[in-house]
C-alpha cells in the first residue's frame, strides 16, 4: 500500500508515498483510499437515486399522466428506496468511517486491512448486480420492503425480485464484515489515553451503528434466504396455502428496516457532533448524555419495528407496547438537539457552509420527527399509512436529516482528505437551494397525504385536490436537482484548483486534524498521546511515544478475487449450476491465496 521511507518529518527523514495508477486503487488496503472508493461509489449511486426520483416527481407532476407505465414506474421507486438507503446513504457514510475512525483514534489502520477491501467490493458487486436486473428483464417493482405476497413468483414474474435478493445479499455481507472490524478496531486501537469517554462523537456513532448492522442484518439475511427458496425451490414460508405467513416477513424485514434508519442517520448524528463544536468554538454540551442517548437510541431501535405494522392486526396489546417504545425513542433523540443547541449558545459561531448544513440537519430533523410522534399513535397511524403524509416524514428524516448532515461533513473534511477547500461561496448556494427545495418537495406531502393520497400509486385523477401539491413537490425536486449540480460543480472545481488547506484548517480539537492534509499513508509519525477529550484545544496531547518501526500491510488483489467469486456464485443462481460452482471455486482458491499470502513486504 504504501513504501515507509521515513516517519519523522524534519529529523532528516522523508514521508509516506502512495503508489499510482489504477492497479493501486484496485489493490488498495488503505484505509483512507478504500473511504474515498465508498465515498465515490455511494455518490455515483446517490446521483443514480436522483434520476429516478425526478422521473417519479415527473410522472406525479400533473393528473393522468403517461411519462411512465405502471411497470415501470413500480421499478424506479423500489430501486429509487433501495439505491438511496442501501447504496448511496449508507456506503458515503462508510466512507467516512473508513476515513476518520482510524484517524480520529490514533491508529494506523482498521484492524483487518484486507477484510476492510473485501467489504467494499462486495457491497460494490452487490450494487452493481442488483442494478444491473434492468438490462435483464426490468428490476424488482415490490418496493424496497417487498412485502409478501407481492414477491412470489406469481405476482413477480421474471428475475427482478432474484435480483434484489442476491444482489442484498452480497451487500448486506459486505456490511456485516465491515462493522465487525470497525468493532475491533474502535475497541482495541486506540491510542493510548484515549478512553472510551475520550473517544470522538463521531467514532462513537460509529462503533453503536457496527453493533446495529451485526445485529440487524442477519435478520434480514434469513428473511431473503426464505424468500430464495420460496422463488426457487417451492418451499412456502411466505406462501398461505402451503402454511406459511406473509407476516413473517414484515417481521424479519421491519426488524433490520427500523433500525436501519438509525444507520443512516447516526452518523450524521456523529458528523454534526464534531462540526457544532468546532465552529461554535466550544466543547460539546453534555457529551456523556450524547454518547449515552446514542447508546440508548439503538438500544430502543430494536424494540419499535412493529409501528409499520400496525394496519396488519397484530392486537392491542402488541400495539400498545410499540407504541409505548415508539413515543420513549423520542426521548434520546430529542436530548440530542438540545445538547447542540445548548452548545451554539453563547458560542463563537461562524457560520461556514459545514456549520449551515449541521444547523440545517437539526431543522430538518425535528420537523420528521415531530410527524414521527404522531405515528407513534396506531390510531392516527391507520389513516396516515401508505400515504403520502408517510413518505413525507422519512424523507425529511432521510433525506432532509441524513443527507444534510453527510454534506456538513463533506465541506468539513473536505480539506483533510484533499489539502484543498470546497468554495465556500458556491457551498452557500448548494445549501440554501438544498433547504428550498427539500421543504418544496416534502412539505406538501403531508398535506397530499392527509386529502387521502395514496403511495406506491402512478397516477391519479383530476379533481381529487392533489394536484396542486404534486406539481409544488415536482418544482422542489428540480431546486434540489440543482442543488446537487452545484455541489458536484463546486466539488470537481476544488479538486483542480481550490483554495490549498493547512492540517487544521478550522481549528478542529480531534487527532485527525493534527497530522497533514491529506495524510500520510501510515497517518501519524509517532503514536500520539491523549490526554483529554478535545486534545488539541487544551494540550491535551502528551510528549510522542518512543520512536516506532512502522510497518504498513500490502497491497492485495486477493480480497477482489474473493468478492468477485462471491458475485459470480449469485450470478450462477441465475443462470445455472456450473456457474455456482465456478464461483465456488473462485471463492475457495481466493481464500487460500488469501490464507497464505505474506502481511508485510
Amino acid at each position: 500500500m504504501a513504501k515507509i521511507e521515513a516517519a519523522v518529518p524534519g529529523e532528516g527523514r522523508g514521508v509516506s508515498t502512495y503508489a499510482g495508477g489504477v492497479w493501486s486503487w484496485i489493490t488498495t488496503v488503505d484505509h483512507k483510499r478504500i473511504g474515498i472508493l465508498y465515498f465515490v461509489s455511494g455518490l455515483v449511486f446517490f446521483l443514480v437515486a436522483g434520476v429516478e426520483a425526478m422521473l417519479i416527481r415527473l410522472q406525479l407532476a400533473a393528473p393522468g399522466n403517461t411519462l411512465l407505465d405502471p411497470a415501470t414506474y413500480n421499478q424506479l421507486f423500489t430501486m429509487h428506496g433501495l439505491t438511496m438507503v442501501l447504496f448511496a446513504v449508507m456506503p458515503i457514510g462508510a466512507g467516512f468511517f473508513n476515513y476518520l475512525v482510524p484517524l480520529q483514534i490514533g491508529a494506523r489502520d482498521v484492524a483487518f486491512p484486507r477484510l476492510n477491501a473485501f467489504s467494499y467490493w462486495l457491497f460494490l458487486f452487490g450494487a452493481l448486480l442488483l442494478n444491473s436486473s434492468f438490462l435483464f428483464g426490468g428490476a424488482p417493482g415490490a418496493g424496497w420492503f417487498a412485502y409478501a405476497n407481492l414477491t412470489s413468483s406469481q405476482y413477480s414474474p421474471g428475475h427482478g425480485m432474484d435480483f434484489y435478493i442476491l444482489g442484498l445479499a452480497l451487500a448486506g455481507a459486505g456490511s456485516i464484515v465491515a462493522a465487525l472490524n470497525f468493532i475491533v478496531t474502535i475497541l482495541n486501537l486506540r491510542a493510548p489515553g484515549l478512553s472510551m469517554m475520550r473517544v470522538p462523537l463521531f467514532t462513537w456513532m460509529t462503533l453503536v451503528v457496527s453493533f446495529l448492522i451485526i445485529l440487524a442484518f442477519p435478520p434480514f439475511t434469513i428473511g431473503i434466504v426464505f424468500l430464495l427458496f420460496d422463488r426457487m425451490f417451492g418451499t412456502f414460508f411466505f406462501e398461505p396455502l402451503g402454511g406459511g405467513d406473509p407476516i413473517l416477513w414484515q417481521h424479519l424485514f421491519w426488524i433490520f428496516g427500523h433500525p436501519e434508519v438509525y444507520i443512516v442517520v447516526l452518523p450524521a448524528f456523529g458528523i454534526i457532533s464534531e462540526v457544532i463544536p468546532t465552529f461554535s468554538r466550544k466543547p460539546l454540551f453534555g457529551y456523556p448524555v450524547v454518547v449515552y442517548s446514542g447508546v440508548l437510541i439503538g438500544f430502543l431501535g430494536f424494540g419499535v419495528w412493529a409501528h409499520h405494522m400496525f394496519s396488519v392486526g397484530l392486537g392491542p396489546l402488541a400495539n400498545s407496547v410499540f407504541a409505548g417504545l415508539t413515543m420513549l425513542i423520542a426521548i434520546p433523540t430529542g436530548v440530542k438537539m438540545f445538547n447542540w443547541i445548548a452548545t451554539m449558545w453563547g458560542g463563537a459561531i461562524r457560520f461556514r457552509t459545514a456549520m449551515l448544513f449541521a444547523v440545517g440537519l437539526i431543522a430538518m430533523f425535528t420537523i420528521g420527527g415531530l410527524s414521527g410522534v404522531m405515528h407513534s399513535s396506531p390510531p392516527a397511524d391507520l389513516q396516515q399509512t401508505d400515504t403520502y403524509f408517510v413518505v413525507a416524514h422519512f424523507h425529511y428524516v432521510l433525506f432532509g436529516g441524513t443527507m444534510l448532515g453527510l454534506f456538513s461533513g463533506m465541506y468539513y473534511w473536505f480539506p483533510k482528505v484533499t489539502g484543498r477547500f470546497l468554495d465556500e461561496r458556491l457551498g452557500k448556494v448548494h445549501f440554501w437551494l438544498t433547504f428550498i427545495g427539500i421543504n418544496l418537495t416534502f412539505f406538501p406531502m403531508h398535506f397530499a397525504g392527509l386529502h387521502g393520497m395514496p403511495r406506491r400509486t402512478f397516477t391519479y385523477p383530476a379533481g381529487l385536490g392533489f394536484e396542486g401539491y404534486n406539481l409544488t413537490s415536482t418544482v422542489g425536486a428540480g431546486i434540489t436537482l440543482v442543488a446537487v449540480l452545484v455541489f458536484l460543480y463546486n466539488l470537481i472545481r476544488s479538486l483542480r484548483s481550490g483554495e490549498p488547506a493547512g492540517a487544521n484548517p478550522w481549528g478542529g480539537a480531534t487527532l485527525e486534524w493534527s497530522t497533514s492534509s491529506p495524510p500520510p499513508a501510515h497517518n501519524f509519525d509517532r503514536t500520539p498521546q491523549v490526554r483529554s477529550r478535545d486534545p488539541l484545544w487544551n494540550d491535551g496531547v502528551g510528549p510522542p511515544a518512543a520512536e516506532e518501526e512502522i510497518h504498513m500491510p500490502n497491497p492485495s488483489y486477493w480480497p477482489l478475487v474473493v468478492a468477485g467469486g462471491a458475485l459470480t456464485l449469485a450470478a450462477g443462481a441465475l443462470i445455472g449450476l456450473p456457474v455456482v460452482l465456478l464461483g465456488a471455486a473462485v471463492m475457495v482458491g481466493g481464500i487460500y491465496g488469501w490464507a497464505f499470502e505474506p502481511i508485510h513486504g
